[in-house]
């Protein structure tokens, strides 16, 4: 089936799940006795990778039995994590058909089939009845977004009265126009970064208020130091993010450190809440 979508078609490269299965088998794993651990070095697609998902939900105040959605949930890392972690319940939907194959795949190969669902969705027309959820949980998704009101309203509208958007994105920094590609973009017509001094009136405007709020491009710039220096002495791991980005891997990776110390984009993480209860809109297709 042919891809029209281009942020689908620049994500879902082709062959990601076989290419996942032969890595852990060259490095001596048994895929049909896998842990959620043997995955983290590629299912959790979004800088500083599992590290950031810890101190992301660490942030969230996460209790069991929660009802989270994660928007933009790749290969389903994060939602693994936190249904094995804290006991959540997790949806985790994402533009790309592959993506969703995939996180579905290496869910049952985790024994995880029955905790975590996936399905193919657009963040902008969210599946879901209003007030469904209690968390929504986003990483590294609204860079491809260019309606970012109707982004974070559609979030808004899925919340709960009291619930929380939990973050961890990529945005424009005061530096001028990233360089490209990037593991998000191959150039800069899929890339629509919002200004970070707008993110708070925005996220404001769709009735989200911000309750914490952390500049973490820091440790991101010596995160991706790391794995840049480690690929150029070493090569790429058998398992890494490198079998998402395709052959410009070395590249992307390159530019997303130049473009971090030269501050053309910043990553933030932080919490907001929804305000106070809304009238339901109506909208949505089932319930979580």
């Amino acid at each position: 089936m042919t891809i029209t979508n281009p942020v689908e078609n620049h994500y879902g490269v082709g062959g990601i799940l076989d290419s996942i299965l032969k890595a852990l088998t060259d490095m001596g794993k048994d895929v049909h006795q896998l842990t959620p651990i043997d995955l983290a070095p590629v299912d959790e697609f979004h800088i500083r990778g599992r590290d950031a998902t810890i101190e992301l939900a660490r942030r969230a105040s996460l209790t069991a039995r929660m009802h989270i959605l994660d928007v933009g949930c790749g290969l389903g890392g994060s939602a693994r994590y936190l249904a094995t972690e804290y006991q959540c319940h997790v949806t985790g939907v994402d533009l790309t058909q592959e993506y969703i194959d995939v996180a579905t795949a290496l869910a049952k190969l985790v024994g995880l089939q029955e905790a975590v669902r996936f399905r193919q969705a657009n963040a902008l027309e969210l599946p879901f009845n209003d007030q469904a959820f209690d968390i929504v949980w986003t990483e590294h998704v609204q860079m491809n977004i260019a309606d970012k009101h109707g982004f974070y309203s559609e979030i808004a509208r899925v919340l709960k009265p009291g619930g929380r958007l939990v973050f961890h994105d990529i945005f424009q920094g005061t530096g001028g126009e990233p360089h490209y590609p990037v593991p998000w973009a191959e150039e800069r017509s899929i890339s629509t970064l919002a200004p970070i001094a707008n993110m708070k009136d925005i996220l404001e405007g769709a009735g989200l208020l911000v309750l914490d709020w952390a500049d973490r491009s820091d440790h991101s710039i010596e995160w991706f130091q790391n794995m840049v220096e480690k690929m150029q002495n070493a090569g790429p791991p058998s398992l890494g993010l490198h079998l998402l980005t395709g052959k410009t891997a070395k590249e992307k990776f390159a530019n997303v450190l130049r473009n971090l110390k030269e501050k053309r984009i910043v990553v933030f993480q932080g919490v907001t809440g929804s305000r106070a209860e809304r009238p339901a809109t109506g909208r949505g297709l089932a319930g979580s």
